[in-house]
């Protein structure tokens, strides 16, 4: 079970766009408390500790202990807002958690015995097709990752998810298959790189003829605006 993040939250009375401005001003985040059959509560909190939380990648898995006036409230993120160019956290959204809740989360994987696999060992290639599953599990359990072991596995074989071992309670949320993880593939052939590379260039060459010529028509057009505004 992970361990569970720690900060400290105030209340606050004030919604909207113009309240969130100028709680933003003053280095704090406005935020939400919702759920477990309880009226939501309005939060703020210190900007810096929460934007250091979300950069460390656990906020969406790990449980946070928010004190809010001196009251400890548990709570999973389920949202955050970030800004388009800064990336710092302008909004959280929390869900109260207890024993009993559960929900679904997504569950890093971690590949191991990389040097088992007669494939890996001899140059082939992990072609991860999942970086995280989704698995439906309690709140209070959320597992920090998910260990696929790659051990004897040699080239054309599928890891699937029935062959990985899930956490107690937990399963995962596409249940109508078993699907696939990653895969084990050979290297490719250096002949059929340097052909894969021959073909681009040419097509590259190509597309870069037609673009010129759509350039000049496009500047024909342009020019002949320009000089219709002119008269």
């Amino acid at each position: 079970m992970s361990k569970h993040i720690q900060m400290t939250a105030q209340a606050r009375e004030g919604t909207g766009k113009g309240t969130a401005r100028s709680l933003r001003r003053e280095g704090k985040v406005p935020a939400v408390i919702y759920g477990n059959n309880q009226p939501p509560v309005t939060i703020t909190l210190d900007a810096n500790d929460i934007t250091t939380q979300y950069h460390k990648g656990h906020l969406f898995t790990h449980l946070t202990d928010i004190d809010l006036d001196g009251k400890k409230q548990l709570v999973l993120a389920r949202d955050v807002q970030t800004h388009v160019v800064k990336d710092h956290v302008l909004h959280v959204d929390f869900l109260r958690v207890s024993e009993k809740t559960k929900i679904a989360v997504n569950i890093p994987v971690h590949f191991v015995g990389h040097d088992d696999s007669p494939a890996l060992s001899t140059n082939g290639i992990l072609n991860v097709v999942r970086y995280e599953i989704e698995l439906y599990c309690k709140a209070t359990e959320i597992p920090e990752a998910i260990e696929v072991n790659l051990a004897g596995k040699d080239f054309g074989d599928a890891i699937k998810i029935s062959e990985v071992t899930l956490p107690n309670g937990a399963t995962p949320v596409i249940s109508d298959r078993d699907f696939t993880i990653a895969t084990i593939v050979e290297p490719k052939k250096a002949e059929d790189l340097e052909e894969e590379l021959a073909e681009g260039e040419e097509g590259e060459v190509a597309e870069g003829e037609e673009g010129e010529e759509a350039s000049t028509e496009g500047g024909e057009e342009a020019s002949g605006e320009e000089a219709a505004k002119e008269e």
